[in-house]
């Protein structure tokens, strides 16, 4: 059975139903709900795009008001416990996703995560790049043509999450690429994908340059008065780029958490596996084998120099320092 009645079959008879982000959504994640939430409307269910936390980034929220995405902070609905749910892009039971009041009946995602036994409908593919692909398919699936505002969209995250497919890239991702490619506004993909930044966050590229540690092929920066997630994401890419670097640790105090952002492209140095060991007891992570994301919620937990040696240590770097 085809993914997109599956999850009809999930829904039953409810005729509307929440579509959640991911806590602080970036463009992928919107992508995917926006695309998911016009084909439920095709096939007769009404949806709404909720999300905690906060849309930090401007290329994002300029994404939001040129395709009209209708995507709101879950206060500004009444959600009851009869709610239905289904999580995009992230997972029921992740730090990054708030258990909010409803029934979770739904979870598509691409990271590498287990839903939980409760939850009736599960699309998980780690080994796509993007989740934008995994609902580009129910598309072709359920036999309805893509519309162009929504192409644009999933044309976006795909890029955004695949670095403009260099990362993490499978064959879905690349037929999906394609199809989109004839049907989005390339244009608009194109404004939203260059300008990503802003002379604001070029303070934080400095402090990152002031900061950072590098080790054999490591690179650790913590950034003590803080770096939204979304920026910590950019940040480690620009790392990335560096021809010695192969493994990048990113950790800010955001408020009363220490959020991390960790890259790899050393195939032996799963990130998703390495987050968690490091923070094994102190706090969580997980994500993908190349990208992944972590958070200790107690900062007195946290201690710059012994999660750096702890980073060294899960790495097999010899104990030589480098500033």
């Amino acid at each position: 059975m085809f993914a997109h009645k599956k999850l009809l079959n999930a829904l039953g008879d409810a005729n509307s139903f929440y579509i959640q982000t991911h806590n602080f959504p970036d463009h992928d994640s919107v992508a995917a709900a926006f695309a998911l939430q016009y084909l439920s409307a095709q096939l007769g269910k009404d949806a709404k795009i909720i999300f905690e936390g906060e849309i930090q980034r401007d290329s994002l929220k300029k994404m939001i008001q040129g395709l009209g995405i209708d995507i709101r902070h879950a206060s500004k609905y009444p959600l009851t416990s009869h709610d239905k749910i289904v999580v995009v892009d992230g997972c029921k039971g992740n730090k990054n996703v708030t258990d909010l009041i409803g029934d979770e009946i739904g979870v598509i995602d691409h990271h590498q995560v287990r839903a939980p036994d409760d939850v009736r409908f599960v699309d998980i593919r780690p080994e796509y790049g993007a989740c934008s692909s995994i609902v580009f398919e129910y598309f072709a699936q359920a036999e309805i043509d893509i519309p162009q505002k929504v192409a644009t969209a999933l044309l976006v995250g795909i890029n955004m999450d695949t670095a403009l497919l260099t990362r993490n890239v499978s064959r879905a991702d690349l037929l999906a690429y394609t199809d989109l490619y004839g049907r989005a506004d390339v244009a608009l993909v194109n404004s939203i994908l260059i300008n990503y930044i802003q002379t604001k966050d070029l303070g934080f590229f400095k402090t990152a340059l002031d900061r950072v540690r590098i080790k054999e092929t490591l690179a650790f920066c913590f950034f003590p008065e803080g770096c939204n997630q979304n920026l910590m994401g950019i940040l480690g890419d620009f790392f990335m780029a560096l021809q010695e670097i192969e493994f990048v640790v990113l950790c800010a105090q955001n408020g009363d958490k220490i959020n991390f952002s960790v890259r790899s492209e050393n195939r032996e140095w799963n990130a998703s596996a390495i987050i968690q060991e490091v923070l094994s007891g102190i706090g969580f992570g997980g994500g993908h084998i190349d990208r992944a994301g972590g958070i200790v919620e107690d900062p007195k937990r946290f201690s710059e120099e012994a999660i750096y040696k702890s980073f060294v240590r899960a790495l097999k770097l010899p104990d030589i320092t480098v500033f």
